[in-house]
C-alpha cells in the first residue's frame, strides 16, 4: 500500500482539509507515514495569507524535490490548497519537478488524482478549477486507528468569502460563500460525538455568514445561530465553539446565544485588524472601532469570564504612527486574551498591494514588536488573574512543548498544562491554576485527586 505524508501550512481550515484528504487517502487504501522521509507521496497544503507562508512551502518542496526525489525518483510530490489554488500551473515553471497541483476546490479528488499518477496513468496533475458543491464533499475524519480518540473536532460549514478585505486574498483562493445543508452538518456533527468527540469547533472562512441567502431569518435568529441551536441539541456533545468570525456578525442574536445556550463555550475570536476607524475603512472591514468595543462590551456583559483573542496587522498602507497608536490603544481597552500579530504583506492582484503609502520593512517589524510587548503585557494581567481559580478543562492530549505532561483547554479557550495520564484524554476535569505562564497556564491535579498513575 502506498504511503502518504501529508505537511499543513496555515490556518485551521487548512488542517481541517488536510485531515480531510489524509482519512480520504486512508480510506482508499493508502497509509499515513510518520515522516517525508518514508512516504510515497509528499503533499504539502499551502497558505497564501502571507508571503512567509509561501514562501515556507516553495522552500520546503525545493528541499523535497533535492533530497527525497532525488534520492526516489518515483515519490509523488505535489501542493494542494490556497497557493495551489492562486498560483496553478504556474508553479511547475519554478519547480518542474512537482506532480501534483490541487486548488481548494478540489481536495476530494486527491485520491483519484493519486491513483493516476502512481499507476503511470499520467506525468503530472493540475486542477484549479471551480466545482459547484464542493464545500460539502469533504467531511471525512479520522476516527479509527489505535490509541485514545481525540476529543476535539472540527467541522467545515461552509467555503469561500464575500468580504473582500482590500489586503486579503482569500476570496480569490476559496471563492464565493458556499455554505453547506444545516441538516448535514448535523449530522456530521452527531457521528462525530457517537465516536467520542465532545468539543466541535464549526469553521468556516468567516463562519457567522453561515446560511446568507440560503436559510431564512427565524425568530430574529441568524442562520448561522440557528445552527448553533441544532449542533447544540445533540446529545452528548459537551461543547461547541466557532471559527473565524466577522465583527458584522455579531448581531444581538448571536451575543444572546452565549446566555442561552450553555454548551457555547464562552471565547469569542473577533479579529479586529486595526485600531484606526481610518485604517479600517481603507481595510474595506465594515465596522468601526466603537462598534467593535460595543460587542466586546456586550460580551463581557453576558459572561465577565469571555475569552477574547483577536486579529492585528502591523504597518498597513498609509498607517500613520496615530493610527498605530490607536490600535494600540485598542489592545489596552479590549483586553485581549490573546492576539494574533502580523506584519502587512502585500498579496498579488488584492486592492492594498497597489495602495500609496507602502511602509518600509524596518517600519512594520518595529511597530510589530510594539504591538507584541503591548498584547503580551495585557494578556499576562488577564492570565494571572486566573491563578488560584479552579478550572474545568477538556483534556486533549500530550503538551506540544511537553510531551511528558498533558494539556487541555478551558471553556475560555486557554490552555492549561498539568500531570497526569492517557487515561485524562477526554476528560472534562476540574484543575486548580497554580501559575500562569506565556500564554498558558499550569494546573496543579494533585490537589483534585487526579495524580498521573
Amino acid at each position: 500500500m502506498p504511503s502518504v505524508y501529508i505537511k499543513t501550512y496555515g490556518c485551521q481550515m487548512n488542517a481541517r482539509d488536510s485531515e480531510a484528504v489524509a482519512a480520504q487517502l486512508v480510506a482508499r487504501g493508502y497509509t499515513l507515514a510518520p515522516s517525508e522521509e518514508t512516504a510515497d507521496v509528499i503533499l504539502l497544503n499551502t497558505c497564501s495569507v502571507r508571503d512567509f507562508a509561501e514562501q515556507k512551502a516553495l522552500n520546503k518542496m525545493r528541499s523535497l524535490v533535492a533530497e527525497q526525489k532525488r534520492r526516489r525518483p518515483g515519490v509523488v510530490v505535489g501542493f494542494l490548497g490556497c497557493m495551489a489554488q492562486s498560483r496553478g500551473a504556474a508553479l511547475l515553471d519554478r519547480l518542474p519537478d512537482v506532480d501534483l497541483i490541487l486548488g481548494t476546490q478540489k481536495f476530494h479528488r486527491t485520491g483519484e488524482y493519486l491513483d493516476e499518477l502512481l499507476n503511470g496513468q499520467r506525468a503530472k496533475a493540475v486542477d484549479i478549477g471551480e466545482e459547484p458543491a464542493s464545500e460539502g464533499k469533504i467531511r471525512e475524519h479520522l476516527l479509527s486507528g489505535s490509541g485514545p480518540k481525540a476529543p476535539t473536532a472540527f467541522v467545515s460549514i461552509m467555503q469561500g468569502c464575500n468580504q473582500y478585505c482590500t489586503f486579503c486574498i482569500v476570496p480569490y483562493t476559496r471563492g464565493q460563500e458556499r455554505s453547506r445543508p444545516l441538516e448535514d452538518i448535523v449530522a456530521e456533527c452527531r457521528e462525530l460525538v457517537q465516536h467520542g468527540v465532545k468539543e466541535i469547533t464549526l469553521l468556516g472562512q468567516i463562519v457567522t455568514s453561515y446560511g446568507r441567502r440560503m436559510i431564512p431569518m427565524r425568530d430574529g435568529k441568524s442562520p448561522f445561530v440557528q445552527l448553533l441551536e441544532a449542533v447544540h441539541e445533540i446529545e452528548g456533545l459537551e461543547r461547541l465553539r466557532f471559527t473565524a468570525p466577522h465583527p458584522k456578525g455579531y448581531g444581538d442574536d448571536l451575543v444572546e446565544a452565549y446566555a442561552r445556550l450553555p454548551k457555547l463555550a464562552e471565547s469569542a475570536h473577533l479579529p479586529a485588524q486595526s485600531g484606526s476607524n481610518r485604517v479600517l475603512k481603507l481595510m474595506h472591514r465594515g465596522y468601526t472601532r466603537e462598534r467593535f468595543l460595543e460587542i466586546v462590551r456586550k460580551l463581557r456583559q453576558v459572561n465577565p469570564g469571555m475569552g477574547i483573542a483577536t486579529d492585528l496587522i502591523a504597518g498597513f498602507p498609509g498607517e500613520t504612527e496615530e493610527d498605530f497608536e490607536q490600535t494600540l490603544s485598542l489592545v489596552r481597552e479590549a483586553e485581549f486574551d490573546q492576539a494574533f500579530l502580523f506584519k502587512y504583506s502585500p498579496r498579488r492582484d488584492t486592492p492594498a498591494a497597489m495602495m500609496e503609502g507602502q511602509l518600509p520593512q524596518e517600519v512594520k517589524e518595529e511597530r510589530h514588536a510594539r504591538l507584541m510587548a503591548v498584547v503580551n503585557e495585557v494578556a499576562a494581567r488577564r492570565y494571572q488573574a486566573m491563578v488560584g481559580k479552579t478550572v474545568e478543562i477538556l483534556v486533549e492530549g500530550p503538551s506540544k512543548r511537553n510531551p511528558a505532561r498533558l494539556m487541555g483547554r478551558t471553556r475560555c479557550n486557554k490552555i492549561v498544562i498539568f500531570e497526569g495520564s492517557e487515561r485524562h484524554i477526554g476528560q472534562l476535569l476540574p484543575v486548580r491554576i497554580t501559575r500562569a505562564g506565556n500564554f498558558a497556564l499550569h494546573g496543579d491535579p494533585a490537589i483534585l485527586g487526579l495524580e498521573a498513575e
